[in-house]
């Protein structure tokens, strides 16, 4: 325990003279470049801060792209400051390319943290479409599942009923038979029935059927 804790408190001393350094540089650099007092100290933070956010968008797994852009950006940045206080630059003649770089550095550290952790890639909406599609695995699954409704017999087939041919009735015959109706009529005062008609004729069912359609 007490070795982790020796090595951390390594790590943390390292980190600390490092940005201490660092944030010295860039200082230096932005009160050379014509930024003085509170501006000076200011270009240091927002250098920092960039790089924290990049590295957290790097730690979170999202837009990595992204997060190397601007982590590049900054790191170049706090690199450029630390080599040029290294005395390759004249501090007291700063060339003007250094100046602009310098006066347009807030648009671009606030444009690149904006972008880092006001920005998600994956939003709730595709989330839940993610969840609600079905992948390739489990539509075969659902292929391969027996159908929990069981298969009906398919039903008997009927053979259909043969219709009989029609049945040619003479004329005369009809008009008899019109006469033995009309006479049983007369009688009874009800209308001939079939099977009385078939016996008072003496034809057979289908001949019978026949005379009675054409009365």
């Amino acid at each position: 325990m007490r070795a982790h804790l020796a090595r951390v408190d390594a790590v943390l001393v390292q980190a600390v003279i490092a940005a201490a350094l660092s944030f010295a540089h860039l200082h230096d650099v932005a009160s050379a470049a014509g930024q003085d007092g509170w501006k000076a100290w200011a270009y240091p933070v927002s250098v920092d801060l960039l790089l924290v956010a990049a590295w957290r968008r790097l730690r979170s797994g999202d837009a990595k792209a992204a997060g190397w852009c601007w982590f590049l950006i900054a790191l170049a940045a706090s690199l450029g400051a630390n080599v040029a206080t290294a005395g390759l630059l004249d501090l007291d003649h700063v060339p003007a390319w250094l100046r602009i770089l310098v006066a347009g550095w807030p648009a671009v550290a606030f444009l690149g943290g904006t972008l880092l952790v006001h920005s998600s890639p994956t939003t709730h909406d595709e989330t839940s479409d993610a969840v609600g599609q079905e992948t390739p695995e489990d539509i075969e699954d659902q292929e391969d599942a027996p159908d929990p409704t069981p298969e009906l017999p398919a039903p008997p087939a009927v053979d259909p009923v043969p219709v009989p041919p029609p049945v040619a009735v003479p004329a005369a015959l009809v008009e008899h038979a019109r006469k033995v109706a009309a006479e049983h009529h007369a009688r009874t005062g009800t209308a001939i029935d079939t099977p009385t008609l078939r016996a008072r004729l003496g034809v057979p069912p289908l001949m019978a059927d026949a005379i009675v359609a054409q009365l």
